[in-house]
């Protein structure tokens, strides 16, 4: 287990049928959201599927005390910019006695890969593959956080036989 995680959010479309749905109008986007908190390798430890207009900074939180047992040798969490604020800093202190760094972006409206967090970025790429997980189908938030979590299994076991 790593000494620090990656946290991030991705906002994703589900279908007209979805009884839970939000809309994030950062990214106007009517769904849910998913977050996810990873590890160096790109493997997840902690996920939690909201509805869209919950922040990144309340999702992050919601995942972290989902998976709070697993989660013990923590010591930091590696954030973007939504992540800014002393409530989600002092959360992530009383949950696991971890700080929280912020990578900031140097300038606005400009591609630059930032350091470490195209780890957590990959990571939601390979869980994006997979046919199920392209768009939300499903009517519940339960079911879409089984369908990301069989997703990260199979991401984990494909790891685990091809290390390379």
């Amino acid at each position: 287990m790593t000494s620090f995680l990656i946290v991030d959010a991705q906002s994703v479309k589900n279908t007209d049928s979805a009884d839970e749905k939000g809309y994030d109008a950062g990214k106007k986007v009517s769904g849910i959201k998913r977050h996810i908190a990873v590890d160096t390798q790109g493997l997840p430890h902690a996920i939690a599927v909201t509805t869209a207009e919950v922040t990144d900074r309340n999702g992050a939180l919601a995942a972290i005390d989902r998976c709070k047992p697993n989660l013990e040798l923590v010591k930091s969490l590696l954030a973007d910019g939504g992540y800014t604020g002393q409530p989600f800093a002092d959360g992530v202190m009383e949950r696991l006695d971890a700080t929280v760094q912020i990578v900031r972006r140097n300038e606005l409206h400009t591609f630059a890969v930032l350091p470490k967090r195209w780890i957590v970025e990959r990571t939601i790429g390979w869980l994006g593959r997979c046919r199920r997980l392209a768009k939300d189908w499903e009517n519940l938030n339960h079911s879409a956080l089984a369908f990301l979590r069989l997703a990260s299994i199979r991401l984990m076991l494909r790891k685990l036989c091809n290390p390379s």
